[in-house]
């Protein structure tokens, strides 16, 4: 599916990531919103527009500071029971080994723009597919002995120091070290404990979600402690002691969720689970325990069960071996060229994974998985803490008491944690063999283990002055799929434990430091060419390489590199030289307390997902961990300490390895790596050889150290963006008011009182939906939407939509305001803000503070775009420029040219679902494409909803003082008109297609795709089931049904009555099918016949289009990926012969509706729910949809699924299927060649098509 979209974050970089990044979690569950709310997707214009590419999962390391949040997580992860979304932005990722990128590479970034993502501070809760970040101030822990000594009150003397004058300098000197020396207090929630066995258990308390709770079993050993002869085995026992337990089976109908991952340093086996069923005796804790020490601690290596994993691990390896991947593994090679964690990726190696037999993998189980190596945390809805440790000792106290001497580590039993990341070798390693060859050679006695005092355990050569006499040459990849020039200077530190409020200081000023070059490098550069598509700066803490690393990382089209280098390196220069502005300071200051204050008011809105990902990498990285109110009190104490000076001192540190660099002053790059095509494409010649020598990347580095540099100038910063004057001139040209919402009852504001949400209608013609919620307090959220979007592109302006949307993005001025001013409104106000277009709609999304009037600013902003956006032409060639590029680099993508092939072959080659084209994108003109999305712009085309923790006088005043006076415009009909859709008729030729992809290693992903109705009924053959009388009747000829039972309660008969005949029907019961499908898909192609790692089924409903598709998405191998895609065309097709069991219907409406449980608090949820309210685009959307939700979810039946299984096409003249084939014989045996007439122009001379296929791109689900 086509997504444009940009978003403008609130704080450019500026707490980044002063906690944990914790997207996994929200991205999983986002099927039951998507039943009746838009298809809105925060996907960047470059993402792939059919079949969405992969969402990383578990996110793995700390940033303390950093421009851009980038994590660096080589893990392994499998994902257990996820459903698939129907919305085309939640492509989900089926990887059980994520590869978290140090920085993206290539097309993955762009310049930034009006509405471009430029930082990591996002409020908790998630906006559809958004990556969105909590910010609070590091708190993290002191190890697991050290005692809750910390006072969460001032430590002594501070309040003395801060209130009194009469101190003589000195004394107030050694007042303010003294306090710099304090502790910051530590969480007086935590509560830590150890088992006899040497098992370390962390227990919180939260209630979000209510009523459910995370146990985490992390075992401390991973990719970075196996031998030579065992590189993947620490992967290999993931996979086969969780998928080898049945205790984990059982919990399968529970509505629990369960996953692993294996990264460098350990192993994670987690549980995501109620706290009790309606079914289960009492609490489900017990049984979630007695689950994860089955897997952790007594596994059974079946060999069957080794054979399949092996299998699966193998597919997996082929899976995710993308070019992104493949820059990675370059990028961390060169990074820690001096240790292990260069050659230690956890996915292994495939030549070692086949030899493997159950006995090599029970040894090293036995050497590494013991209690006193392993750390238990449950974080979730638990109010009885001894109970809670009662369980933990009945479950696993005697675990491994019998077989094992425990050793502590040195120097502590406890501080293994807190000194997890210090960069020392460990102290058990050589014990551990020892005592493994004394027993390989018959020597009976206990194996003595030991846990390792550090993880993990490997020694780093610091980015320390003085090392330039060994100063490393900069390296070079370059690969033929690489379409962008990338180059990352690494500086690799010592983490900095935060313990103080001295560390939590520093980190602070860094933070501000950074904060302003991020924001000037992406400010300064307005050109239609600019020299950089874009320039991070990224300095982070990683508890998985035991370091802290500052990244530069510049990305350019290749043409360009040379500028791109010299401008980074001359701005990192400037603000080293002559620091932050006293404007600079003050704005970002403001800014970071501010956030640091709505952070801590929302305490007990935190996930226990959020707050368990945090804790786990502090206590990785030695941090203390604190409450979100202490974070705050904590940053208030230090905030008016800091001095101009020393924030420029603290952070011109951080950049001397860059704007110093080859002095002998200056810290050496730990490595400086490029990633570089082979190829590039030149205009008017073609695809040309690209060269480039490291000579050249040095004399562009020294070229940017000699510009000319100047100080940054002040900038002014608007406090408003329409006056009050402005405000009562407009109320008085256009008097807002409202108007009956409903034309039969007069009623001119309806409330209901079951959801709480309240419907107005403006008399310029704007409907408005809004709904107080004190669940995230101080904060809101708000969503304009506007019918139309792509599908209303004509055949003369096809891509005009999708470009014009990135062109007022891309140009980010309204009225007389700059960027740059209304950027750092944005930041002073505390506003996110989206932008972003899809097939069927055009959307702004706003994430803003109550405080300091900031919804009211986020309504003022939304005016402004409404009535004064400012189009630039210069900003119209950036956009061209960037999807130009963005479709050259599709022939370089095995999953996006062939979901490209495959839609084009459906869709009957109609653009609008796909890239535009090189020609298409020469045609447009700037009034072209700002005509095609200001006509949408028009008043009874929109809708407005709101929810968040504001009275109904502020909220009502704004709307009416900001959207009521928005000129009246109308012309929804014209808006909303599109050229038919069409499924393309049956074709032998293109039914069945394949792609291949010349390329160094092979791979094979596969899409199967067919025609389904929309969300509310309708067809593309023009049908509307809701009224069709033959939709039930015809169905009882091809499926037998069991019988109901006689006496069935009349409120049920009268609730499956009303399920038949709801708008929500299809929603309903295609949401409950596409589970069944998915768990069947798993358990059948990837557990039974081991043909894929990866499978799912999605569905793409539309709710103002009148179709829908579906997706299977497959990855295998060259070999398998025919079998795996006929595979999967049985299950689907099967369920007319396989009927759908009570147990499976029950497990998948169980499994939504703990999820719809675990949202309903979240406000973006609600603005889901709200959407389509009142659009007259979607008429069949109620109030109903949103009250009736569970009780529709209940009442449905095994025959209601199949009634929407059988408005699926699944016979062979209605499926479409491609497969794509990657390596370097791919194609050579094709005979052959089918080219589309869309996909022959230039720039897709690289893939050679012939004619079968399938997908790949998911998430395995059981």
């Amino acid at each position: 599916m086509q997504s444009s979209s940009a978003v403008l974050n609130t704080k450019p970089l500026l707490l980044a990531s002063i906690h944990a990044d914790n997207c996994n979690y929200h991205n999983k569950d986002k099927f039951y919103c998507n039943l009746v709310t838009a298809k809105f997707s925060r996907l960047q214009s470059r993402k792939p527009i059919t079949l969405r590419p992969p969402q990383r999962g578990r996110r793995g390391g700390e940033s303390l500071v950093s421009c851009k949040n980038t994590w660096r997580r080589f893990s392994s992860e499998f994902n257990e029971s996820i459903v698939q979304s129907l919305l085309p932005d939640k492509c989900q990722k089926v990887s059980c080994f994520h590869s978290f990128k140090r920085k993206q590479i290539g097309l993955n970034k762009f310049s930034s723009g009006f509405f471009v993502d430029k930082s990591t501070f996002h409020l908790p809760h998630r906006l559809d597919n958004a990556k969105v970040r909590q910010v609070q101030v590091p708190r993290a822990s002191v190890g697991p002995e050290e005692p809750h000594a910390a006072s969460t009150s001032w430590p002594d003397g501070v309040t003395e120091k801060q209130g009194s004058d009469l101190f003589d300098p000195e004394v107030e000197r050694l007042e303010f070290e003294k306090f710099l020396r304090f502790e910051i207090p530590s969480h007086p929630k935590l509560h830590r404990g150890q088992l006899k066995n040497g098992l370390r258990y962390l227990i919180l308390p939260n209630k979000v979600p209510p009523n459910r709770f995370e146990a985490h079993m992390e075992v401390h050993v991973g990719s970075i402690d196996e031998e030579d002869d065992e590189q993947g085995i620490a992967h290999m026992i993931e996979h086969v002691a969780f998928l080898g337990s049945k205790k984990r089976e059982k919990l399968l109908g529970t509505g629990a969720r369960s996953n692993a991952y294996t990264d460098f340093h350990h192993t994670v086996f987690h549980i995501h689970s109620p706290t009790s069923t309606k079914d289960s005796e009492g609490d489900l804790l017990p049984v979630v325990l007695d689950t994860l020490n089955e897997i952790a601690f007594q596994p059974k290596f079946l060999v069957s069960r080794v054979e399949k994993e092996r299998r699966a691990i193998l597919s997996e390896l082929q899976m995710m071996n993308t070019i992104e991947y493949r820059v990675d593994c370059q990028l961390l090679q060169y990074l820690h060229s001096e240790n292990k964690l260069s050659k230690r990726f956890p996915i292994g190696l495939e030549e070692q994974i086949k030899k493997w037999d159950a006995d090599k993998i029970r040894k090293f189980h036995e050497r590494w998985y013991f209690p006193a190596n392993a750390t238990l945390y449950i974080v979730g809805d638990i109010d009885n803490i001894p109970q809670t440790v009662n369980h933990i000792e009945a479950v696993f106290g005697q675990t491994g008491t019998e077989s094992e001497a425990y050793t502590a580590p040195t120097p502590s039993a406890f501080n293994a944690m807190a000194n997890f990341l210090v960069p020392k070798l460990s102290v058990g390693l050589s014990n551990a063999l020892s005592s493994e060859r004394a027993q390989a050679n018959g020597e009976k006695k206990k194996i003595r283990k030991e846990r390792h005092a550090v993880r993990p355990p490997v020694q780093h050569n610091w980015s320390i002055p003085g090392s330039y006499a060994d100063s490393k040459s900069p390296q070079i990849f370059q690969h033929e799929l690489l379409q962008n020039f990338s180059i990352n200077m690494f500086c690799k530190i010592p983490v900095n434990k935060v313990r103080t409020y001295g560390d939590l200081r520093n980190v602070l000023m860094k933070r501000i430091f950074l904060s302003a070059l991020h924001f000037r490098i992406n400010t300064r550069y307005q050109s239609s060419n600019p020299p950089f598509t874009s320039v991070e700066l990224d300095h982070s803490d990683s508890g998985r390489e035991g370091c802290t690393v500052t990244t530069l990382t510049v990305t350019a089209e290749p043409q360009n590199w040379r500028n791109a280098i010299k401008v980074a390196v001359q701005e990192v220069r400037r603000l080293k030289e002559f620091g932050v502005t006293n404007g600079e300071l003050a704005r970002y200051l403001d800014a970071l307390l501010k956030d640091s204050e709505q952070l801590a008011s929302m305490i007990d809105n935190i996930s226990s997902v959020d707050n368990l990902d945090f804790v786990m990498e502090s206590d990785s990285l030695g941090h203390t961990v604190m409450d979100q109110r202490q974070g705050h009190e904590s940053l208030v104490a230090v905030a008016g300490t800091i001095s101009l000076e020393e924030v420029n001192s603290v952070g011109a540190e951080v950049l001397e390895f860059i704007s110093d660099y080859g002095k002998p002053s200056a810290p050496q790059p730990a490595a400086i790596v490029a990633c570089v095509p082979k190829k590039v494409h030149i205009d008017g010649i073609g695809e040309t050889e690209f060269k480039i020598e490291p000579e050249e990347i040095l004399a562009s580095i020294e070229a940017g150290l000699k510009e000319p540099i100047e100080a940054e100038p002040e900038l002014e910063i608007p406090k408003e963006l329409i006056s009050s004057e402005q405000l009562q001139e407009l109320s008085l040209q256009q008097p807002p008011s409202f108007i009956p919402v409903d034309q039969e009852k007069k009623m001119t504001k309806v409330y209901d009182e079951e959801t709480g949400i309240i419907q107005r209608r403006l008399s310029n013609g704007i409907p408005v939906n809004y709904k107080i919620s004190k669940s995230e307090a101080n904060s809101g959220v708000m969503r304009l939407i506007v019918g139309g979007g792509r599908a209303a592109e004509s055949a003369e302006s096809k891509g005009a939509v999708i470009v014009g949307v990135r062109t007022l993005s891309e140009g980010g001025r309204v009225g007389n305001f700059t960027r740059e001013q209304v950027e750092l409104f944005c930041v002073n106000h505390l506003i996110n803000c989206s932008l972003e277009s899809t097939e069927e709609f055009i959307s702004m999304e706003f994430r803003f503070t109550l405080r300091d009037n900031g919804m009211r600013a986020a309504f003022q902003l939304l005016h402004m775009v409404l009535e004064h956006s400012v189009w630039l032409e210069d900003a119209f060639d950036r956009a061209k420029q960037l999807y130009l590029s963005y479709y050259r680099s599709i022939p370089k993508s095995l999953e996006r040219s062939t979901a490209h092939k495959l839609m084009l072959a459906m869709l009957d080659g109609d653009e609008r679902f796909v890239e535009p084209t090189p020609n298409s994108l020469q045609q447009l003109t700037l009034e072209q494409v700002k005509e095609a999305v200001m006509n949408q712009f028009v008043c009874d085309n929109m809708e407005v909803s709101i929810v968040g923790d504001f009275s109904e006088e502020d909220i009502e005043s704004c709307i009416l003082e900001y959207l009521g006076t928005v000129r009246e415009r109308k012309g929804s009909e014209r808006a909303q008109k599109y050229s038919p859709i069409l499924f393309r008729p049956y074709t032998a030729d293109l039914q069945h297609q394949q792609v291949f992809l010349k390329d160094t290693d092979e791979r094979a992903c596969a899409y199967v795709a067919g025609p389904a109705p929309n969300r509310w009924g309708f067809t593309f053959e023009g049908k509307n089931l809701l009224e069709s009388d033959s939709t039930v009747s015809t169905f009882g000829e091809h499926v037998k049904f069991e019988e109901q039972p006689q006496e069935l309660e009349n409120s049920d008969k009268d609730m499956q009555g009303k399920l038949r005949t709801h708008p929500l029907f299809f929603a309903i019961t295609m949401g409950l099918l596409q589970e069944i499908i998915n768990s069947r898909l798993f358990t059948t192609v990837r557990d039974s016949l081991g043909l894929t790692y990866d499978v799912s089924f999605e569905l793409n409903l539309f709710d103002r289009l009148k179709l829908g598709w579906y997706v299977i998405s497959v990855t295998s191998t060259p070999g398998k990926v025919h079998k795996a895609v006929d595979a999967c065309k049985n299950v689907l097709k099967g369920l007319l012969s396989s009927r759908i069991a009570p147990r499976e219907l029950d497990r998948a409406r169980r499994t939504l509706l703990m999820r719809h449980e675990a949202e309903i608090k979240s406000n973006a949820y609600w603005l889901g729910l709200m959407a389509h309210l009142q659009a007259t685009s979607v008429p069949r959307k109620d109030i109903s949809c949103i009250k009736d939700l569970i009780s529709l979810y209940e009442a449905a039946t095994i025959e209601d699924v199949y009634i929407a299984y059988e408005q699926l096409k699944v016979d062979d003249n209605s499926l479409f299927s491609c497969i794509g084939v990657a390596g370097s014989q791919a194609g050579e045996v094709a005979t052959g060649s089918v080219v589309l007439e869309e996909e022959s122009v230039e720039g897709l001379q690289n893939i050679i098509q012939v004619g079968r296929g399938s997908s790949t791109m998911t998430r395995p689900t059981t």
